[in-house]
C-alpha cells in the first residue's frame, strides 16, 4: 500500500497544504521548525489515530483554529483506493471517516493504512523503562494483526478493575480478604489468566521471529557482525499466571496493585552480552533502536504481504556518515518518506523531493 496524496488543514503549523507522494522514496527537506516532523506525524496519525510524539489531540490543531483535518488517499496493492479523513477538534469528539463512512471505533481503522515510524525519540525504546519495550512489542503485534489491539485493551481493563478491588481491600485494613472480595478477585484472576496467557504467547513468538531480523538490520547498519539478544521470559509464563497470581495475592493486597502479569513484563535487550540500556554507547543504542523498527517493518511486510509506509523522521542527523549511508543503501521496498534538514548524500537517490518552509510547500526552482 502507499499513501498517494496527503492533505492537511489547520494541522500543527499547516494552515492548508497538500502533498503528492510517490511509491518509492520521497525526501522532505526543510530547516528545523518548518513542519517536516508535522508532516510525518500526520501520516502516522492516520494509522493509529495517535501522535507518535505523544501529543494530545488538541495539540495537533493549529493555534487559533477550532479543528484540524488530515485527509489521505491510500492505494492498496490490489488497486483499490481508500479515502481516510480525520477531524480533530479542540473541543468535542474527533471524527474519522473511511470512504465517507463514519467509524465508530479506532479499531475499525487499523490496517487500512499501516505506517512504521522511526524518529530520534525512539532511542527511548532502548534507554527507557520496561514500559517502552512493552509498547514496542505490542505496537508491532497490532501491526501484524488488529486483534491484538482488542486484547491489549482488555488486559488494561482487567488490570484497572483488579487494582480497584485490591485498593478497596487494602483500605479495609483486614489481614484476610472477605469472602465476597475473594470470590470477586478469583473471577478477575480467571479472566486475567485466560487472556494474558494468550498475549504472553504472542509476545514470545514475536520476539523469537524478530530477533534474527534485528541482528541482520544492526549488522547492515554497523557494518560488522555484533551479538544482539532479545529475551522475553517473564517468570509468570513458566509457572502460569494463575499460580503466579495466587502466590502474589497477599503482596498485591498489601500494595493495592497487581504486581504480576503482562503489564509488568520486560523485554531484555543485550549487545555483546551486556544490557544495552546501561552498557551500550549512544551510537550503539541509536543503531539498535533503528534496527528494532526496521525488523518490525520487515516482519509486518512478510506477514501481511504488503509493506507499511516507512517514515524516517530526521534520522540522518542522528547517525554517523557510515551508518547513514548504510541505511540509505538498504532501504526496504515500498513507500519510504525521509525528512531531513540537509540534502541527501550524493550516493542516495530520491524518487521525489518536497521542500517545506513555514508550513508550506516551496516550489522547486
Amino acid at each position: 500500500m502507499i499513501v498517494s496524496r496527503l492533505e492537511l488543514i489547520d494541522f500543527r503549523n499547516y494552515s492548508s497544504a497538500s502533498f503528492d507522494l510517490t511509491s518509492g522514496t520521497t525526501v522532505v527537506i526543510g530547516d528545523n521548525g518548518q513542519g517536516k516532523t508535522n508532516l510525518a506525524e500526520a501520516l502516522a496519525y492516520l494509522s493509529t489515530l495517535t501522535s507518535f510524539r505523544g501529543a494530545p489531540g488538541d495539540a495537533l490543531v493549529r493555534v487559533g483554529a477550532d479543528q484540524a483535518i488530515v485527509r489521505a488517499t491510500v492505494r492498496h496493492d490490489d488497486g483499490r483506493e481508500s479515502l481516510i479523513e480525520a477531524e480533530l477538534h479542540v473541543v468535542g469528539r474527533n471524527r474519522v471517516q473511511v470512504n465517507r463512512q463514519k467509524l465508530q471505533r479506532v479499531r475499525d481503522l487499523l490496517g487500512t493504512v499501516r505506517v512504521t515510524v522511526f524518529s530520534p525519540d525512539d532511542l527511548i525504546v532502548v534507554k527507557g523503562g520496561p514500559g517502552e519495550r512493552r509498547r514496542f512489542m505490542d505496537d508491532t503485534l497490532v501491526t501484524l494483526a488488529t486483534k491484538y489491539d482488542a486484547i491489549r485493551l482488555e488486559i488494561d481493563r482487567i488490570v484497572r478493575q483488579r487494582n480497584t478491588l485490591l485498593k478497596q481491600a487494602q483500605k479495609a485494613g483486614h489481614q484476610e480478604l472477605s469472602p465476597d472480595v475473594e470470590v470477586t478477585l478469583d473471577v478477575w484472576d480467571a479472566k486475567f489468566t485466560e487472556i494474558a496467557d494468550q498475549f504472553g504467547y504472542a509476545r514470545a513468538t514475536l520476539v523469537s521471529r524478530i530477533t534474527p531480523m534485528v541482528h541482520e538490520a544492526y549488522e547492515r547498519l554497523a557494518g560488522s557482525a555484533t551479538p544482539i539478544e532479545l529475551r522475553y521470559e517473564p517468570d509468570w509464563r513458566r509457572t502460569g499466571l494463575k499460580a503466579a497470581l495466587s502466590t502474589a495475592r497477599a503482596m498485591d493486597v498489601r500494595r493495592g496493585v497487581s504486581t504480576v502479569g503482562p503489564h509488568r513484563d520486560e523485554l531484555e535487550i543485550s549487545i555483546n552480552g551486556l544490557p544495552s540500556r546501561t552498557h551500550a554507547s549512544q551510537g550503539e543504542q541509536r543503531t539498535l533502536a533503528l534496527a528494532l523498527r526496521l525488523a518490525g517493518h520487515r516482519l509486518a511486510t512478510e506477514r501481511t504481504g504488503s509493506a507499511p509506509v516507512l517514515v524516517l523522521d530526521d534520522v540522518l542527523s542522528e547517525l554517523d556518515d557510515g551508518r547513514a549511508r548504510a541505511l540509505l543503501g538498504h532501504l526496504p521496498e515500498g513507500q519510504v518518506v525521509i525528512t531531513t534538514a540537509s540534502e541527501l548524500p550524493p550516493a542516495a537517490t530520491a524518487d521525489h523531493v518536497i521542500r517545506i518552509e513555514a508550513g508550506s510547500v516551496v516550489d522547486p526552482p
